[in-house]
């Protein structure tokens, strides 16, 4: 396990933990947010899956239970990240180095428009068990990232398509609905601030001349996503309001 101290767009310094499993070709990505959300991020290079997940502290006065777990899960890339047997090599020189991503990846905003059935998960990713089983009712994907997996032979009950507006002409955001019971669509932004994005090649020539290129480090990236989804009720969105 990889800790890197990383700072935070206020200012502050958070420590993420960087994992990588290279027998089950994967990596994962701890950071807290600085409003104290946990925010994790698991690639699953053999599946092709990004998993997603938020522990968002509730708001016990409001009503809430003591945390809400979300799940928000998309097609992975190749290139994105680096594959997870570099990763897993890693090592940290200067632990107490406070590092900044190298390049700021373009905010990425999802509509995620089908709910995925948690006990049928694990056939799209082991790690869905794991992850989100506390988001069992709160897993998201989107209908463009399934039509990729069905094609993979994917079982498609697991995916069941939300409301859309189009469904429910009324359907407004969270943020603009008064009545906390009433459906909308909610919203919900994280940043993973350092990760590592690609490797870096460094060109070698040898006594005969012959120039042969290496692996020799890692470009680090940052990047901020938005999810749009469907919930039943505003009281499951209550942090997406007009401050």
């Amino acid at each position: 396990e990889l800790r890197v101290r990383v700072r935070l767009p206020g200012g502050q310094v958070a420590e993420e933990s960087l994992h990588a499993d290279s027998g089950a070709d994967c990596i994962s990505l701890e950071l807290r947010e600085p409003d104290g959300a946990l925010v994790t991020l698991t690639a699953d290079f053999r599946q092709e899956v990004k998993i997603f997940r938020a522990l968002i502290l509730g708001e016990l006065e409001r009503g809430q239970s003591q945390f809400q777990a979300l799940c928000f899960i998309t097609r992975l890339h190749r290139n994105e990240i680096i594959p997870s047997e570099s990763m897993a090599k890693l090592r940290q020189k200067n632990p107490r180095t406070v590092r900044q991503a190298e390049e700021v990846r373009g905010l990425e905003h999802l509509r995620m428009d089908v709910a995925v059935n948690f006990s049928k998960g694990a056939q799209l990713s082991s790690h869905i068990h794991n992850v989100c089983a506390e988001a069992k009712e709160a897993i998201y994907t989107r209908e463009e990232d399934v039509k990729f997996w069905l094609e993979k032979g994917v079982d498609g009950s697991m995916f069941e398509v939300l409301p859309q507006t189009s469904d429910l002409p009324d359907l407004q955001r969270c943020k603009l609905c008064t009545d906390r019971w009433k459906p909308c669509i909610c919203s919900y932004s994280l940043n993973i601030e350092w990760y590592p994005c690609m490797l870096k090649y460094c060109k070698t020539r040898d006594a005969g001349g012959k120039v042969s290129s290496y692996k020799c480090g890692i470009r680090s990236c940052q990047k901020g996503y938005t999810f749009d989804y469907y919930v039943p009720q505003k009281q499951l969105c209550l942090w997406d309001e007009e401050t």
